[in-house]
């Protein structure tokens, strides 16, 4: 078939060059982005930490790659241009003379993430509605609004800071933290980054067993599976990207190819999930069924101050990772600080020698566990909480 004009630009601009794109980051996970991209290869030169996330430079292509395999940031941004303007007719003639046509499919429904710190143009609703029309009169939709059934959900950021705009389209979608895997969820779920995070601070490897016996729907133990199998976080979800004009489905449906030809699988369990709530397992249940974790993830209801690791792990030390009930969750009728005390008691007593994490309300907690942990501040849920590392 004979290639078009517009392919040819396509190649060309878009899929031929390398572009400028933005990893946006959790507070506190940067670091761990940029260990992530260096481990899958990707040239450090390339890269750089900057406020909110790593700066880098690739191909489209590895683009999609990085979409699919990092676990830690939030989003890949594509950033499209950089100029100045003070004006709205400054910002206008900047924003026409963009090519849309070559980043946006013609059945954009169009979202924008607007914010503006000391700049002239300082309403974000006025910018986003110049920026719309201009750029659907480009991929000529005019006032049309695309059908609910074969609309493409693009969102474009535009980030203005002393007249300096950036210009950025989302590459992910939503967030990278949704896997795709957990269809069933329980009171407060743990994000998914922050779970790796939590992991990745205690240095869990392939050849560690997990005890996460304070489970609720799972997101350790889903997290730890795809870590010890290699299966990729974005391997069951979509991307904006696959809307976009470039999108390769050929080059795509390779590299989720060369991913599942590296899937590990293991004999015996090593994973070991248990919680008191009923409900919590029954969803964590349906989510290992429905992508064949049953084989590597054991799913029991038990307290934790009834598990003995030495039965379930037998010479065998590795992660214990914790989430307890904090706030609402906890009650109003149990004290905070001896719950605390009796974890901590029932850790140095039974799981001595494992490392753990323990995701922390607060600071004076750790002096209620009595170990000795590094404490690391994330952000879940509008909330500042803390994650204790350490080895017991």
């Amino acid at each position: 078939m004979k290639t078009t004009a517009f392919e040819k630009r396509i190649k060309r601009r878009i899929i031929g060059r390398e572009h400028n794109f933005f990893a946006a980051c959790s507070p506190g996970l940067k670091k761990i982005c940029k260990s992530e991209m260096l481990a899958s290869g990707f040239p450090e030169d390339k890269l750089k930490v900057i406020e909110g996330g790593i700066e880098f430079q690739s191909k489209p292509e590895i683009c999609m790659l990085l979409n699919l395999h990092l676990r830690s940031p939030l989003k890949i941004l594509m950033r499209i241009s950089q100029f100045k303007a003070d004006s709205f007719r400054k910002l206008e003639k900047k924003i026409a003379a963009i090519d849309w046509n070559l980043y946006l499919p013609l059945n954009s429904n169009l979202k924008f993430n607007v914010t503006s710190k000391k700049s002239r143009l300082y309403h974000s609703d006025a910018i986003a509605q110049r920026c719309e029309k201009i750029i659907l009169n480009q991929l000529n939709l005019g006032s049309l609004t695309p059908s609910a059934k074969n609309k493409s959900n693009q969102t474009i950021y535009i980030r203005v800071e002393h007249d300096d705009f950036t210009i950025s389209l989302d590459s992910t979608g939503g967030h990278l933290f949704k896997r795709g895997i957990k269809q069933k969820v329980h009171k407060a779920p743990l994000r998914e980054n922050l779970a790796f995070a939590m992991l990745f601070w205690t240095q869990f490897s392939k050849d560690d067993i997990l005890i996460d016996p304070m489970c609720g729907s799972g997101t350790f133990s889903l997290e730890a599976a795809m870590m010890k199998t290699d299966l990729p976080p974005g391997f069951f979800r979509s991307f904006a990207f696959k809307n976009w004009p470039g999108f390769s489905v050929k080059t795509y449906a390779y590299l989720k190819r060369q991913a599942k030809g590296k899937l590990l699988t293991f004999l015996e369990k090593q994973i070991f999930a248990s919680d008191i709530d009923a409900t919590a397992l029954t969803a964590l249940e349906q989510n290992i069924s429905n992508h064949d974790f049953n084989h590597i993830i054991d799913i029991s209801k038990k307290d934790f101050f009834s598990i003995n690791p030495s039965i379930i792990s037998p010479g065998k030390k590795g992660v214990v990772m914790l989430n307890p009930p904090y706030g609402k969750r906890l009650g109003e009728k149990t004290d905070t600080q001896s719950f605390y005390r009796e974890i901590g008691k029932k850790l140095r007593q039974d799981f001595k020698g494992w490392r753990v994490g323990i995701i922390l309300p607060s600071r004076a907690c750790k002096s209620y566990l009595e170990l000795k942990l590094e404490l690391k501040t994330i952000y879940h849920g509008g909330l500042d909480i803390f994650a204790g590392i350490g080895m017991v």
